[in-house]
């Protein structure tokens, strides 16, 4: 089980890749491209009978000559051995693919393993387990898409929340709220086989060659639940509305889950539990499960106009290029690096409490990313040192004890407090918007942020805005409009796991970004994957 490399195309009809074709945005086109891979083949563009998009990517560097530059795959009617006998050049190679190979074990008699929780690690460690004839039961605390959509609808237009479904619980996890990034910085062969499991599902076929690939909450709601059929499809079974609350032991091996219906015997189980999940993390840590403190950020989420954003990353070049982003870090002389994150073109600010009496934002874009406004966390980098409480679960009662004050300055009924830029810099309440409107729901209510967020943080932030608006023109604006707080970017915990994916309670395997080990959707999804394959080896070798 594992990836295998192979030649693009097999042994006949080889395909040749080619890097670095450089296209101005005006005459970014198919015809266009093929005609720059002939070229640089030195053949007509007639004989390029198949042309694949492997990677697009943006080149703003330099504002006056915009670029759009692509990496191919093509097939020729010559003999493609022979043309890159032809060819010096690292660009023109041989192109080479990854297959993801799945062990069967469907012929093994075995106990059910258990998946608890549906995000992109859950998600991704059941398809694997059920692909491969484990048939995993799933166990998530939320509901199904549909009916998540219609609660976190709800909550978004009346501020009543419900804290067992919304933003972060529910099928598909934290992300399938935002706007569906699949951008990390981990390189794994794997990622190119999530893709195109998203692609099957009812993604955009974009995202297999995007640089900054993305779904958006609109596609990603229908495509989680075709995962979710696939899953079951395959003989795994996916049980909503089950919140684990409990674990039973065998010694030092896992024996069982405890759900408010009953318990679930199982020797093998995944929790896969998201960033969110803090009442489960305080559940494992009474039950003896070794955890510790982990490094996460805390900020606010900042918003622009993104025409202002497209004309100071394109510049004339803008009409002509979709939304655009950015991505800037600064480090400041105390220590703490300031950065942002989950940057959403054309999105909006989204309410994201997970518990009654707390205020959380984050960021979403929908397909299109054709939003007035752009967003993105300004986040502090925070160690555990930095924390004001001990222990294990000490930065979850920091991002806690946040989240209520800022509850409190929002009125207590889910608005989130607000700023302009230029008022947070002088210390000033501000009192209206100025030209970027909040795109948060239920509401905002204007104040200074210095009162509700730690000093540290606010301090950092204050230093940080000039820094980066010397990196992206406009950022400091003094019309940018500061929403607080962002807390939940990472998970402020790691569950302590061994090179085999498992606690020192046997069988149990702390999984993704609520474990710590992940980042984002494609990492969370490949520690998914990573944890079934140690499942289903464990199964080959009469461990289970």
């Amino acid at each position: 089980m594992g990836m295998v490399e192979r030649l693009c195309g097999g042994k006949v009809g080889l395909m040749i890749r080619i890097q670095g074709i450089s296209l101005t945005p005006q005459s970014d086109s198919k015809r266009t491209l093929t005609e720059q891979a002939a070229a640089l083949l030195k053949t007509d563009a007639s004989k390029i009978k198949e042309l694949k998009l492997v990677r697009r990517s943006i080149d703003a560097r330099k504002k006056q000559d915009v670029r759009i530059i692509y990496t191919v795959d093509v097939r020729t009617e010559e003999p493609e051995d022979k043309l890159l006998r032809r060819f010096r050049s690292k660009r023109v190679f041989a192109a080479k693919e990854y297959s993801y190979d799945i062990e069967d074990v469907s012929g093994i008699e075995l106990e059910r393993p258990v998946v608890v929780g549906f995000g992109p690690a859950g998600m991704f460690a059941a398809l694997v387990l059920a692909k491969a004839g484990a048939k995993p039961i799933v166990l998530e605390r939320g509901a199904e898409a549909l009916s998540r959509r219609e609660k976190v609808e709800h909550f978004w237009s009346t501020g009543q929340l419900d804290p067992e479904c919304n933003v972060q619980f529910g099928e598909g996890g934290a992300g399938t709220f935002s706007d569906g990034k699949l951008t990390t910085g981990i390189k794994n062969p794997r990622i190119r086989w999530i893709l195109e499991q998203f692609v099957r599902a009812g993604a955009q076929e974009s995202i297999l060659y995007d640089a900054k690939p993305h779904i958006g909450t609109d596609i990603l709601i229908e495509v989680v639940q075709n995962l979710r059929n696939e899953i079951i499809r395959c003989g795994g079974e996916v049980r909503f509305n089950t919140k684990v609350t409990g674990l039973r032991r065998d010694r030092e091996r896992l024996a069982g889950v405890v759900t408010p219906s009953g318990e679930l015997p199982c020797s093998a189980a995944i929790f896969a539990i998201g960033h969110s999940a803090r009442d489960t993390f305080a559940m494992l840590y009474d039950f003896g499960i070794p955890m510790e403190p982990k490094a996460f950020s805390m900020g606010v989420r900042i918003e622009h106009l993104q025409s202002d954003i497209n004309i100071s990353q394109y510049g004339d070049f803008a009409p002509y290029l979709e939304a655009a982003d950015y991505k800037l870090v600064c480090h400041l002389p105390g220590g703490e690096s300031v950065y942002t994150f989950c940057m959403c073109p054309g999105g909006e600010v989204v309410a994201a409490a997970s518990e009654s009496g707390g205020v959380v934002t984050n960021g979403m874009s929908r397909s299109k990313r054709d939003g007035k406004n752009a967003n993105s966390a300004v986040l502090v980098s925070l160690r555990p040192e930095d924390f004001p409480y001990m222990g294990a679960l000490g930065g979850v009662k920091w991002q806690r004890e946040l989240e209520e004050r800022a509850y409190a300055a929002g009125g207590a009924d889910y608005r989130a407090p607000a700023q302009r830029v230029e008022d947070f810099l002088l210390a000033r309440p501000s009192t209206a918007a100025g030209k970027v409107k909040p795109s948060y729901r239920p509401g905002v209510k204007y104040c200074d942020l210095h009162d509700v967020l730690p000093e540290k943080i606010s301090r950092a932030i204050e230093l940080a805005l000039p820094e980066l608006e010397k990196k992206l023109k406009g950022f400091a604006d003094p019309d940018a409009l500061m929403t607080a707080p962002e807390t939940r970017s990472s998970s402020p915990v790691r569950i302590l796991r061994d090179e085999r994916m498992q606690s020192s309670l046997r069988g149990f395997y702390p999984c993704g970004e609520g474990a710590g080990y992940a980042g984002g959707i494609l990492s969370a999804a490949v520690d998914g994957m990573l944890c079934a394959e140690e499942i289903l080896r464990a199964i080959k070798d009469g461990d289970n």
